[in-house]
């Protein structure tokens, strides 16, 4: 028995465009969908100074992006994930905590209060801070309601 190595013959571009194919009929795009969703969770965490050793990271304009993404992506892929939706919108919250978080302290280190109620649409505004029509949990700042 010999140990010659074989030298494996290359595809051909129809061979690699006929299994490309084959592998697009077998993804749902419900499936893209969610694993777009937890890349931008994922890069939203690395944006936000959140991954450890990445402190120096955080960009409040790329957090803000990635929390805009997931927020208009969640309702199509919150009935794929069923239960687990919730680990996406308490990730979602973290993240605009995060923001929040991160915008205070720039505008504290400028020298200038940060805005009351000046969140990004749909994350809570500053406590004490009122929104019209808001009841006393969503008003308080306390709670981040999706959609809204």
């Amino acid at each position: 028995m010999t140990d010659e190595p074989q030298d494996p013959r290359q595809p051909t571009e129809e061979e690699m465009r006929a299994a490309y194919e084959q592998q697009l009929k077998e993804i749902r795009v419900e499936d893209v969908l969610v694993q777009t969703v937890l890349s931008l969770i994922n890069l939203g965490s690395l944006r936000a100074g959140l991954v450890p050793g990445n402190e120096d990271e955080a960009d409040p304009d790329q957090l803000r992006a990635a929390i805009d993404a997931v927020r208009a992506l969640l309702p199509q892929v919150e009935p794929v994930l069923g239960p687990d939706a919730r680990q996406i919108r308490d990730a979602v919250s973290r993240l605009q905590m995060e923001y929040a978080r991160l915008t205070s302290a720039a505008a504290g280190s400028e020298g200038r209060p940060a805005p009351q109620g000046a969140a990004p649409e749909g994350e809570a505004p500053a406590e004490g801070a009122q929104k019209e029509g808001a009841g006393p949990a969503q008003s308080s700042g306390r709670l981040w309601v999706p959609g809204r």
